[in-house]
Order: C-alpha cells, then sequence, then structure tokens
C-alpha cells in the first residue's frame, strides 16, 4: 500500500500543506512526495524518539504532521514521546507504520508489529486506522487529515483479488452477504479470506465485516452489525495483533456491556513465534491460524 499511500499523500499536499517526518525510511517509495513537498519533507534520521517530539513540536505550532517509520519503530521505541508530547496535549500528528502485523516477515520480531494499535490506544484521544485495500488510502488519508487530533495509520499490503472493487472506506464495511457467522476481520486480512468465503455457497458463507478505523471512546459495534449478531449469535474476530489489547478482547467487552448473547464466540489472533522459527508474513499466518484454509476449518465447524 505503500505507493498507493504516497499518491494520496501528494494530492492532500496539493490542497492541505502539512509537513511529513520519515526515520530514515521510504526509500523507493516516497521520492515522489519529498520531491513535491521540498522543505516540508524532512529526513530526522535514526532518532524516532527525537522525531516524534519534533512532530509535536511542529503541531503546536499549528501544523499537521505525518511521522513514518517500520510499524514498531513508529510506536514502540518512540512510546514516551507518543504519550507525553503528543497526546497528552492532543495534537494533530498521524503516526504511519509501515508493515503491520507480521509484514516484515524473515526480519524477525524486532520488525513485527503485534501489539502496536493495543498499545497506542490506551492513550488519550488517539484514533487507530488500518486500511484493507490499497483503494483506502486516499479516503484514509483524507479522513485521517481531518481528525485534529492523534491518530495511527497502520500499513500493509493489499490482499484482496485482483479487479476486485471494495465499498467505499469507511470505519466498518459489510463485504459478503450469506446466512453463515458473522466474521469481523480487522484491515489487510480482509482482503485475504475474501476469495476463500465467496466460493462458498450463500445459505453457509459467512457475513464479512471488515473493520478500518476505530478508538476506544464511543461505540464499537454499529448498528447494522449489532442487528446481525442478534440474528445470527456467532461471530468470529480474526486480526493480526496479539489478543491483550485487541480488537476482539474491545468486543467482546462492548457485547457484554451491550447485553447481545452469543452461541459462539472465537477470537483468531497474533500467537507470536510458536515454533521459535521466522519466515514469511503467510508463514507466521499459518502458525497462528490467520490463513484462510485455517478460518474456513473453523468456520465449518460453528
Amino acid at each position: 500500500m505503500r505507493t498507493a499511500f504516497c499518491q494520496s499523500m501528494i494530492t492532500l499536499y496539493e490542497r492541505q500543506p502539512f509537513v511529513f517526518l520519515t526515520g530514515d525510511l521510504g526509500y523507493g517509495a516516497l521520492e515522489p512526495l519529498r520531491d513535491v513537498m521540498g522543505d516540508h519533507f524532512i529526513n530526522a534520521g535514526v532518532a524516532e524518539q527525537n522525531m516524534v517530539t519534533m512532530a509535536a513540536g511542529l503541531a503546536g505550532l499549528g501544523f499537521l504532521v505525518w511521522v513514518y517509520s517500520i510499524a514498531p519503530f513508529c510506536y514502540a521505541r518512540p512510546f514516551e514521546q507518543i504519550r507525553n508530547d503528543i497526546c497528552m496535549h492532543g495534537l494533530p500528528v498521524v503516526l504511519v507504520g509501515n508493515g503491520g502485523g507480521y509484514g516484515y516477515g524473515i526480519m524477525g520480531p524486532s520488525h513485527h508489529a503485534l501489539e502496536d494499535y493495543g498499545v497506542l490506544l490506551t492513550l488519550p484521544g488517539l484514533q487507530a486506522v488500518v486500511p484493507a485495500f490499497r483503494q483506502d488510502l486516499e479516503d484514509a488519508v483524507a479522513y485521517l487529515a481531518g481528525l485534529g487530533s492523534p491518530a495511527y495509520l497502520r500499513l500493509g499490503r493489499c490482499e484482496c483479488t485482483p479487479g476486485y472493487q471494495p465499498p467505499t472506506f469507511a470505519p466498518w464495511r459489510q463485504l459478503t452477504v450469506g446466512a453463515g457467522p458473522v466474521v469481523v476481520a480487522v484491515g489487510p486480512l480482509a482482503g485475504s479470506l475474501l476469495e476463500s468465503f465467496c466460493s462458498i455457497p450463500q445459505d453457509r458463507r459467512p457475513e464479512m465485516w471488515s473493520l478500518s478505523a476505530f478508538s476506544l471512546g464511543g461505540e464499537l459495534i454499529p448498528a447494522d452489525l449489532r442487528e446481525s449478531l442478534i440474528r445470527k449469535p456467532r461471530l468470529l474476530v480474526v486480526e493480526e495483533h496479539v489478543a491483550q489489547g485487541s480488537v476482539g478482547q474491545a468486543m467482546a467487552y462492548a457485547l457484554v456491556k451491550e447485553g447481545i448473547v452469543l452461541q459462539s464466540f472465537s477470537h483468531h489472533f497474533a500467537v507470536g513465534y510458536p515454533s521459535g522459527l521466522y519466515g514469511s508474513q503467510a508463514f507466521h499466518r499459518r502458525e497462528s491460524g490467520l490463513d484462510p484454509d485455517s478460518i474456513l476449518h473453523v468456520i465449518m465447524g460453528l
């Protein structure tokens, strides 16, 4: 999604100038944005904590600021600065983490972001956005630019079938219609499941919802999804994130709070490194049961 992100940022800059900071990353993807932005594009070097504090200072002067790095370097190393300098003051800084989840594969756990939005959503006023499709980027970037508050954008790969035209970007979208159980997929995992789900006859096909924007405040479960869960009280939540601080945990809490009783609730999440081995993103998803075959096996048993 980096190419689509870069083009979307160029489109935004042409109508709403901002400052963009990168931690010495983005080569081979962000040069067109750099060329358009000139002095407003700043390579802050391999100094993520300093970069975030710079972003807070610029935001305090009235700029909208975007901060870009590999996902764990964007939120884990500078967490104190994000907490104290950005979120405590409600400043309009968008943190952009590339390669969420197991996205950086063989590079190992230092480059994996398995607890990113769970950690960041504990901070005041922050919202997370996890696009499911590359087509989401232009609307997602505009959405983030209009928030006026701290936010985190988690970028991954677009994994939908070529030629598929997703619904317009929104926090919640229903992607499939069927009489089977309800599935909530966070971000790009939705695209990875689409082809498999669409091959199932409609009387057993899961009703899949994509979640792409969320926070700890406000109503998590939209009215249409609530109605589906009342009619078909079987829910499966799929996300490339650890269980702690996850969407699955937040939805379980919301269901209890709202008094919605399910026949079954299944949560599938990143389990870390059970074999002690490191491999591709697909390898780690299989180990966590997040690949389409594993999810289909679970669905058929519901």
